[in-house]
């Protein structure tokens, strides 16, 4: 049975706003102009829609989540439930934009011929999301723990953090121009690591007890402390970031 990540729209803007707050350079690299139509690739509650269509151009939002698309539409925007690799738009978009989404999503390939399929003839595609040596003490973590415990079964690690040189072949492969690609390492501070565990691996875990859970989050706390955690600056998230501006060719 495939492991599912759920996705409170409430414990996410409690938790995890810094994802969103983080990312007006990535909407600064968009660069929205007025009159264009941009497709938000996993809009979550749709605070970055909002952000772009301060610009004056038309946002489409999608999200996998039906909670998130429930919040992003009481905001007033477009926003519909929807697969990025199953995006139905052929040459409708100027312009496609993704933050902190399709490191989720392992079939890249597909993602991105359907971005390329959805962008009308130059559109640009504009994303970041985890790359190579994102959260890897905290991986490392969970990997230990699951070894610690067989009961738990296996660990299906859920993310997929790639490396420029394999997201350039993927871009090119599917047609695009790469404009521009890096890696960006971003210590991020968060509330509680604990916390990052329960709004972005309660997936990994849904298959066990309560108790089981609660054991999990434990361990992986303790293992991770003496490297993300200090005294005068609480927790931080070791994020590293993909991020990618390429054209339709």
């Amino acid at each position: 049975m495939k492991e599912t990540n759920q996705w409170s729209a409430d414990h996410y803007n409690k938790h995890a706003s810094f994802v969103s707050d983080l990312a007006l350079p990535v909407v600064e690299l968009l660069d929205p102009v007025e009159g264009e139509k941009i497709l938000d690739l996993g809009c979550g509650e749709g605070k970055l829609a909002i952000e772009i269509e301060r610009s004056g151009a038309k946002v489409c939002a999608v999200d996998l989540s039906e909670d998130m698309v429930e919040k992003a539409r009481a905001r007033g925007l477009d926003a519909h439930r929807m697969s990025a690799t199953e995006l139905p738009f052929i040459n409708e978009f100027d312009a496609v934009f993704s933050n902190a989404v399709l490191h989720w999503v392992k079939e890249s390939e597909s993602a991105v011929k359907h971005i390329h399929r959805a962008l009308k003839e130059r559109g640009r595609f504009v994303a970041e999301f985890g790359g190579e040596g994102n959260m890897r003490t905290v991986v490392g973590a969970i990997e230990e723990v699951f070894r610690r415990h067989p009961e738990f079964g296996v660990f299906k690690n859920p993310w997929y953090f790639q490396s420029v040189e394999e997201y350039r072949g993927v871009l090119e492969a599917c047609g695009f121009q790469v404009g521009y690609i890096e890696l960006i390492p971003r210590p991020t501070p968060i509330d509680d690591i604990a916390h990052w565990l329960d709004v972005f691996a309660n997936g990994i875990v849904s298959h066990l007890r309560e108790e089981e859970r609660v054991l999990f989050n434990q361990e992986v706390r303790m293992l991770v402390k003496p490297k993300l955690y200090e005294d005068s600056k609480g927790w931080h998230a070791d994020y590293v970031r993909l991020r990618v501006q390429a054209f339709k060719r």
